[in-house]
Parts: C-alpha cells; structure tokens; sequence
C-alpha cells in the first residue's frame, strides 16, 4: 500500500491567503486615513475653540473692550499681545498644512473679530466669531468679521 502524505500548502492556499491578507490590509489603511482626516479636523476646530474662549478674555481683560488692531494677519496684528491665542491659532495653521492657511479679520475699532480656517477632509471651512458663531461653512470668510451664512 502506498500512503500519499501531505506535508506543507500547496501554491494555490498560499496565494489565496496572501490576498485574503491584502485585502484586509488594504481596508483597514483606507479606514485609518479617513480617521486621520476627521482627528485633523477636530484638532482646527480645538484649536478654532481655544482662540474664542480666549479672545473673550482678552476683549474683558487685557485688550480693554478691543479684539486688537485692524489687520488680517492672524499672529502679528489680531492679538498679538495674546501668546495663548497666537500659539492655537498657529497650530490650526499647521494642522490643516496645505489645505488652507487660517485666516483672520479684525474690526477698524477692534471690537468684533472673526477667524476660519479650512478643514482637511473637506472644502469646507470651520468658523468662529465675537457674534458667537461656531460652525462649518462652505464660503471663505473674505474681508467679513462674522461667519458667513452658509
């Protein structure tokens, strides 16, 4: 009698699991970019949040009643006094790297702000103001000190 044993996989299994294991591989790496993409977009509008919180206590303390000079330029001219705010303002900016740089607008008396900054995962932008606006918008902010409506 003569006994066939079988030792080991054939070329076939081994080629079937290998793509089993792509496949797989390639699922969970798409997955992982888009959550990146959303953890992107929660650290803009962390950071969005933070300059809000202390552009108020800026207008209430240290910037008596003003948000700071006219200007567009975010770090150097709209609270510059601020550290807190240039630092969170700076991250937002590097976050969303070359989906959009932040962009900031002052008031000419200082006394209404408003700051945008592009999201990764989207063309949208994230808004905040010293209306209270807090939300994603599909304009750019241009030259406007509130949110713009859409």
């Amino acid at each position: 009698m003569y006994h066939i044993r079988s030792r080991g996989f054939t070329l076939i299994e081994l080629l079937v699991v290998i793509a089993i294991i792509g496949i797989l591989s390639a699922v969970v790496l798409a997955s992982l970019n888009t959550a990146r993409s959303k953890g992107q977009d929660a650290a803009v509008q962390s950071d969005l949040s933070t300059v809000r919180t202390q552009a108020e206590i800026y207008y209430g303390g240290a910037g008596s009643s003003s948000y700071g000079v006219e200007t567009t330029d975010c770090v150097t001219g709209m609270f510059a006094a601020d550290a807190t705010i240039a630092r969170a303002i700076e991250a937002a900016d590097s976050t969303n790297g070359p989906a959009g740089a932040v962009a900031c607008n002052t008031a000419v008396d200082g006394t209404a702000y408003a700051v945008e900054a592009q999201l990764v995962s989207s063309t949208a932008y994230w808004c905040v103001d010293s209306v209270g606006n807090v939300k994603q918008v599909t304009t750019a902010l241009g030259t406007g000190t509130v949110c713009p409506a859409s």
